[in-house]
């Protein structure tokens, strides 16, 4: 079983070595960006893909969307920093089969190509819940964010302090304070950083 993976960090690569190591049925072919990783799907024809969703020249997520339009059958998992439900959401509504964070377990990325080759998706149990709950309190795939919550957003994606941004809008730094957690909120992003990357994968931004 060929399984290619698209990452760019070497540790990462290492990791994903080491994971299949002993598993003897398992070639694994690497790609560190999209370019090639999209050149390596076309002359390898892998079974499952293991996509970044981070990946120096572009989107895994886009990438992901661009081989499953070339072939719908493609068994891929997206694999990210990020535990937000939001993304995993978004890389299943795509298509991807699967999504693991790097964060997790080790054995959650095994067991997960595991999965997928069996012709199955592939989920941690606590991300299932996290999306039920989103998705329950959700109209939409996308969360919904007010014309100044999509303003403070933007220039905290651009670098900009609260407090800078309170001077810029011209409203005060709790009120910037208290939308910058509206915000985490409906992105369920736990801190700042996570805030911002969700939203630049989202392009809600």
């Amino acid at each position: 079983m060929k399984v290619l993976v698209i990452e760019d960090h070497p540790i990462v690569i290492q990791g994903c070595r080491a994971l299949f190591a002993e598993d003897t049925d398992v070639t694994m072919i690497e790609a560190r960006t999209a370019a090639a990783g999209r050149a390596l799907y076309a002359s390898e024809n892998p079974e499952i893909v293991v996509v970044d969703i981070n990946l120096p020249d572009g989107s895994g997520l886009e990438l992901t969307g661009e081989i499953l339009a070339k072939d719908p059958h493609a068994k891929i998992v997206v694999f990210s920093m990020s535990d937000a439900p939001v993304l995993a959401i978004q890389a299943l509504e795509i298509g991807a089969r699967g999504y693991v964070s790097k964060n997790g377990d080790p054995m959650s990325l095994h067991n997960a190509v595991r999965a997928l080759a069996r012709g199955e998706k592939w989920l941690p149990d606590d991300l299932v819940q996290e999306m039920a709950l989103l998705r329950a309190g959700a109209s939409g795939s996308t969360p919904v964010l007010s014309e100044r919550e999509l303003l403070i957003l933007r220039a905290l994606v651009r670098g900009r302090s609260m407090a800078e941004i309170a001077s810029d809008i011209e409203v005060s730094y709790k009120t910037v304070a208290a939308d910058c957690s509206a915000i985490r909120t409906k992105l369920n992003a736990r801190t700042s950083s996570e805030m911002v990357r969700i939203a630049v994968e989202l392009r809600i931004v």
